[in-house]
């Protein structure tokens, strides 16, 4: 376990940057700086195929504030972030990204906003140097479908500068696309989110990491992060719900089937067919019902974890 006490934590995710590494460090050094405050950088190279692992290790030597983390293979941006989170001690948490498009002299206005009593403070790219069709307009498109589904409305839910209170972050869990609604699972925790308009960069290295075919799998994780939000405290009217539309379509097919048993004067097939999709029909509802159960005792257990935490 790591006793140092530092007041910062930065979280930087790094894939494939091996011309933008050496003068992200620099940037974030210099903002750091002016804050005058204890830190960390936390890279956390995800399974790069380049010399950005070398150049990270070189930076490490000559810099006792550098930590870096390295994935055997490339898990993608949430793994990234999750592992960089799990390894902060910083009592406030920034985490950007590592291709110089976000601005480290746009820390200290998180942090600022970060000390007014907000638990999360997020950027908000407002001049945004992207491509106008293979990004800026589906980051719009999707940034009002995020809204409109978890209502946590932000003007920028892409954008990857955002600054955390330590408690907040620990508590939240990230996989698949969930980096991306990071604001989202700490609203579910009671967090008080705001954001600030920070500075935007062309990509001058490298290359973009963004291709549409994310987009399948932010669309995946935001359906079931709404059934999240929705029956977060009661899941088992979701497997209600289920079971009664398992219970109603073939209730409607049976009687069907019932009637057309009759008409047959009651043959051995058509009752023993009859019979058979009765018991599927109870089969299947006792299912989603025992899920339902299961699932409230998860919601429960974890609820009493956390007041036990709390206390």
């Amino acid at each position: 376990m790591d006793n140092r006490k530092v007041d910062i934590s930065i979280v930087v995710p790094i894939f494939n940057e091996e011309e933008n590494v050496s003068f992200l460090h620099e940037s974030i050094t210099h903002a750091m700086k002016r804050i005058r405050e204890s830190y960390e950088i936390i890279f956390v190279d995800d399974g790069s195929s380049d010399n950005t692992l070398n150049l990270l290790r070189e930076i490490q030597q000559n810099d006792c504030n550098t930590r870096i983390v390295k994935f055997r293979r490339n898990f993608g941006q949430s793994a990234a972030m999750a592992a960089g989170f799990e390894l902060a001690i910083g009592d406030k948490i920034v985490a950007m990204d590592g291709d110089l498009q976000n601005d480290p002299d746009d820390i200290p206005k998180l942090l600022d906003k970060l000390a007014e009593g907000y638990d999360v403070v997020s950027g908000w790219r407002k001049n945004r140097k992207d491509k106008l069709l293979i990004r800026k307009v589906p980051s719009k498109m999707a940034n009002k479908l995020i809204c409109s589904v978890t209502k946590v409305y932000l003007h920028d839910t892409g954008c990857s500068l955002k600054a955390f209170q330590k408690e907040i972050v620990k508590r939240i869990s990230i996989y698949g696309e969930l980096h991306r609604f990071i604001p989202v699972l700490a609203k579910i925790e009671g967090a008080k989110i705001t954001e600030v308009v920070v500075n935007h960069h062309p990509r001058k290295f490298g290359k973009s990491k963004y291709n549409l075919t994310r987009t399948f799998r932010v669309l995946m994780d935001l359906t079931s992060l709404n059934l999240f939000l929705k029956y977060l405290k009661n899941p088992l009217q979701f497997f209600s719900a289920l079971a009664f539309y398992s219970f109603l379509i073939p209730a409607l097919t049976g009687i069907w089937a019932l009637v057309d048993v009759i008409k047959s004067d009651f043959q051995t097939t058509e009752v023993n067919l009859f019979l058979t999709l009765i018991f599927l029909l109870a089969v299947t509802i006792f299912q989603f019902l025992f899920f339902g159960l299961i699932a409230v005792l998860i919601v429960y257990t974890g609820k009493k974890k956390s007041i036990l935490l709390m206390d």
